[in-house]
């Protein structure tokens, strides 16, 4: 069964504390989303090291109930 778009939010919500969390679903099928997380935790982290972050925060779901997820993970601007 998919997940719903505020499920994925409150799990990267949870696991990243503030977090900004955008969801979209690329396909209108509730089965392929994009995520845009934006987070300090992310500051000075390697791409891979902030999806790492966010598939953590998941909690294993990513391959089973959440079929498709394109990630776009950035720090936010130090201003």
């Amino acid at each position: 069964m998919p997940m719903a778009a505020d499920d994925i939010a409150a799990l990267i919500r949870e696991g990243i504390p503030g977090a900004e969390v955008r969801i979209d679903d690329l396909a209108g099928d509730g089965d392929h989303y994009a995520a845009t997380v934006v987070s300090t935790a992310f500051a000075g982290k390697s791409r891979i090291q902030q999806h790492q972050l966010v598939y953590a925060a998941l909690r294993g779901r990513m391959g089973g109930e959440l079929h498709a997820l394109k990630l776009t993970t950035l720090a936010p601007n130090a201003g």
